[in-house]
């Protein structure tokens, strides 16, 4: 695990930019995220964002008044996000290290946290459970958990999007044999990652202390879409949004996702 946890970092370390204007090329997906995060996080609450890359979520959470601290593995990311703070003059601590490890933060308690990234790159599922005890162990009791994962059918649905004609490459379609045979990924892809089938994340959140409150495509049924719907204009866009945070909760529409958002409350 640390020749990836290398890798991962040197990942983002060198594309942080990239990371930064990622949501806005992926629009849908920060805006269902983040209406069904602010169902439960309220001005005032002390969440951590772990993994939080460049800051997105951090700083939009401290624009609507809570106390924030992003913790991520790169440091490139952390920097970025103290100086966009600082830009902004929002108050964001920010520190840099492992998702599975947060004894720095020991001392203190959180209202709210955000797992949104580290279940992409945790390519054992002894350390993807390292990371959630490392957070519901800084979790207030009754407070939220909001994970994210990468679909298994990620893959095949960027290249359907991006580039159809790939299939072709033999690599390719070695790549997708694990589709074929309905297993999760753990490997190289953009840089090593987990995808995980959409049937195995409500069985792995439930086995800790955790009351499933939401389970949803951040994409709706839109991924294969965006490109193009981003490029209509306010009103098409926010019409099809609108639809989309109507039925992105579906259970029969999840495999049109690239990334599930899973909310949990800590058991009293």
């Amino acid at each position: 695990m640390a020749q990836s946890c290398e890798t991962v970092k040197k990942f983002y370390d060198e594309g942080v930019k990239v990371e930064w204007g990622r949501l806005e090329r992926h629009r849908f997906e920060f805006d269902i995220n983040r209406h069904f995060i602010a169902e439960y996080v309220k001005p005032g609450d002390k969440v951590l964002d772990c993994g939080g890359g460049p800051g997105r979520y951090s700083l939009w959470l401290a624009e609507r008044g809570c106390d924030v601290t992003l913790f991520d593995l790169s440091t490139g990311n952390v920097a970025f996000a103290r100086e966009k703070a600082r830009g902004l003059g929002l108050p964001l601590r920010a520190l840099a290290g492992d998702a599975r490890d947060l004894s720095a933060l020991e001392s203190e308690r959180f209202d709210h946290i955000l797992l949104m990234g580290p279940m992409y790159h945790l390519l054992e599922e002894a350390d993807r459970v390292a990371a959630l005890n490392a957070c519901l162990t800084l979790l207030k009791r009754g407070g939220t958990l909001s994970v994210s994962f990468i679909s298994s059918y990620a893959g095949i649905l960027y290249y359907l999007r991006e580039m159809p004609e790939a299939i072709l490459d033999p690599a390719v379609q070695s790549d997708y044999k694990y589709m074929e045979d309905d297993l999760p990924y753990s490997g190289m892809a953009f840089t090593d990652a987990y995808f995980i089938r959409q049937q195995d994340v409500r069985p792995f959140m439930e086995r800790f202390p955790l009351k499933t409150l939401r389970f949803l495509s951040s994409e709706g049924i839109y991924s294969p879409w965006y490109t193009s719907l981003q490029a209509q204009s306010e009103e098409v866009y926010q019409t099809y949004l609108k639809f989309a945070l109507a039925t992105c909760e579906r259970e029969n529409l999840l495999s049109f996702a690239e990334h599930f958002l899973y909310i949990g409350r800590k058991c009293e």
